[in-house]
């Protein structure tokens, strides 16, 4: 899983999927009012009275040099933000410690979970005798992962991220409890999506957070506390879920976590709420302004998170089910929704920019090149990154004669050399407080790997295994250069009132592009490699056939070195000849968004934007290129 990506992908056969996303406050300003009308727009006079004088009173808080995220809270600001700024204005570095402890334990037990829940998942459909209903349950997480990303971010800003925890631990532990208890696929498919709510809220509230706590050039390498237990987690999930099937079953594989998740939550939320008892106490906190049901209603941009939910099913339901069948592209119930979701997202676009009294998105900062490009950039890195690792796996096994569990540790590499070099690249990037040299590096570095993947396409020689161990090396290092310093670039051009719905977004670009990559690499597959298998066994249909259906099973009969194993490499290693091929294609784009990045320089605010616009204002000499 690339650390970018941090919600759940779907549908690779590798076991090793892009995740960051691997994913995740100062210069605050009024923007126009037909943008965000200011939070106060329901309260009374005497609400306020109130809140001006909590802006006086944090206005001139003496900044300490423990808390250089101190900043003004603005009339724009959600009741979310306003909270958050309060309790930075008095969070001390031990209490920053604390924070990142928590959410370093939280980060830990969703990770465990979601690596081992996902082996799980396939037991306990193949016990209720419906495995081929895996699919079916793999579309509605993919579906859920990318529309509960921006309302998670809204529920953030109108509500407040303690808020947006416990509606977390709701979901996750309601989900998981019915998924462990289920007896039918249909109940079982009930609680993965309550489960897939929960988790998607979690890992945007952690992303969230760290946003919240952490000034520009700290941005990256805090980025990846959260990702660091997948350093861990990567080498020993496996042992764990094995035992656990043992020994436990599934069902307790999956229901331990609706304990172990809720416990893991409370170190994070004893020190938010200590953290914002203070704040209160010392006036930083405005009381919350009494709000309607109707306010809520438009606060919450109801019809926009309607309308997300309807554009990214209707695209991503087709991408998912037809996968890489050339035969279900044809299909009515595959075509019909991929044509109707271009008006839905056309519709969401009208209603975002002309109706919504609260838009999902700031629509004027999409204008900006510094915003649009991240999430661009996002799309591109998951579409390219399928392209080699939806199939990696099976091509570990066949090609290279790697043992499965050591074709685990291969795929597994992109995501640990990712997670290790990124925490030190952000150390890096904090000292030279520029992000652009090292997102091109990345992106350039990705090309080379790319390149060298057609050279080691697939060869069970030392020299071979050497060589794509080398690529998934490089490939981890681009991947440590490139995510989350793009990330910071969107979040660092944003004001903090804007940056939870769209760290939201962002995400969900990422499981767009998951979807699209498992589309094209799947179709690619199926439509190349009979082909090359009926090519390269002439008179041998039924073996063509069966190593189609399971190259993997039908591979393991035939020794390395005899002719039919031969002819099996071969055509593998051919169709992940042309995924590469593919994938460095995809990277020229890729480098050249990367170029036409702002290179803004970073400083100890949470945030470059200007009060006047939002964004990072250019003549103040924030921004070069």
């Amino acid at each position: 899983m690339p650390p970018q990506q941090a919600g759940f992908d779907i549908g690779s056969s590798s076991t090793a999927t892009p995740s960051n996303l691997s994913l995740p406050s100062p210069s605050i300003s009024d923007i126009p009012a037909n943008a965000i009308p200011a939070l106060e727009t329901t309260a009374t006079a005497s609400d306020n009275s109130r809140k001006n004088e909590v802006v006086h009173s944090i206005n001139n808080v003496p900044t300490q040099p423990s808390s250089p995220l101190v900043v003004a809270i603005t009339s724009s600001d959600s009741a979310g933000v306003v909270r958050m700024k309060g309790i930075n204005a008095i969070t001390t570095p031990r209490d920053k410690a604390m924070l990142f402890l928590g959410v370093l334990v939280l980060s830990w037990a969703y990770g465990l979970d979601g690596t081992m829940r996902y082996t799980y998942q396939n037991y306990a459909t193949a016990s209720f005798h419906q495995h081929s209903l895996l699919a079916t349950v793999n579309v509605l997480r993919a579906v859920i992962a990318t529309v509960a990303q921006p309302t998670a971010g809204k529920i953030a800003n109108v509500f407040g991220r303690m808020e947006l925890i416990f509606l977390a631990i709701l979901f996750y532990t309601v989900g998981t409890a019915i998924q462990a208890a289920s007896s039918t696929m249909n109940t079982f498919a009930m609680g993965a999506v309550l489960y897939q709510i929960g988790y998607t809220m979690t890992i945007l509230l952690v992303e969230v957070l760290v946003a919240d706590s952490s000034s520009t050039r700290d941005r990256v390498w805090v980025s990846y506390i959260p990702a660091l237990p997948f350093a861990v987690n990567t080498w020993i999930s496996g042992f764990i879920a094995d035992h656990v099937l043992r020994t436990l079953g599934w069902e307790w594989g999956i229901g331990m976590w609706a304990i172990i998740f809720p416990v893991c939550c409370m170190p994070l939320l004893y020190v938010l709420t200590s953290l914002e008892r203070r704040a209160k106490r010392k006036g930083l906190i405005p009381p919350a302004p009494k709000t309607s049901l109707a306010e809520y209603f438009h606060k919450l941009d109801v019809p926009g998170v309607i309308l997300i939910a309807i554009s990214f099913s209707l695209l991503l339901v087709p991408l998912t089910l037809a996968g890489g069948a050339a035969s279900q592209w044809r299909q009515p119930y595959i075509l019909v929704p991929l044509v109707l979701s271009v008006p839905a997202f056309a519709a969401l676009g009208y209603w975002e920019a002309n109706l919504a009294r609260y838009p999902m998105v700031p629509f004027s900062a999409l204008k900006d090149r510094g915003v649009w490009a991240p999430l661009v950039l996002a799309l591109l890195l998951n579409l390219a990154w399928y392209m080699q690792g939806d199939y990696l796996y099976t091509s570990l096994v066949v090609c290279f004669d790697f043992s499965a569990p050591m074709a685990v540790i291969v795929a597994s590499l992109y995501s640990f050399v990712g997670t290790v070099v990124g925490f030190s690249n952000g150390l890096l990037i904090r000292r030279v407080r520029r992000l652009k040299f090292s997102i091109v590096a990345g992106t350039i570095l990705m090309a080379v790997a790319f390149g060298l993947m057609m050279k080691f396409r697939g060869s069970p020689t030392s020299f071979g295994k050497a060589g794509i161990i080398v690529c998934e090396c490089i490939l981890g290092f681009a991947g440590a250069l490139y995510p989350y310093p793009t990330q910071a670039v969107l979040q660092a051009r944003l004001k903090h009132e804007h940056q939870s719905a769209m760290l939201g977004v962002y995400l969900a670009m990422y499981q767009v592009g998951s979807a699209s990559g498992n589309a094209l690499s799947g179709l690619l597959w199926r439509q190349t490699l009979p082909k090359l298998l009926h090519k390269n066994m002439p008179g041998n249909a039924a073996l063509a056939i069966a190593t189609f259906q399971d190259p993997i099973g039908t591979s393991d009969k035939f020794p390395v070195g005899t002719p039919e194993r031969t002819a099996i490499i071969k055509s593998i290693s051919k169709v992940q000849y042309h995924l590469c091929i593919f994938g460095l294609a995809l990277s020229g784009p890729i480098i050249g968004i990367a170029m036409i990045l702002r290179d803004h320089k970073l400083n100890d605010k949470q945030t470059l934007a200007e009060e006047n616009d939002g964004l990072v204002d250019e003549k103040a000499g924030n921004t070069t290129g």
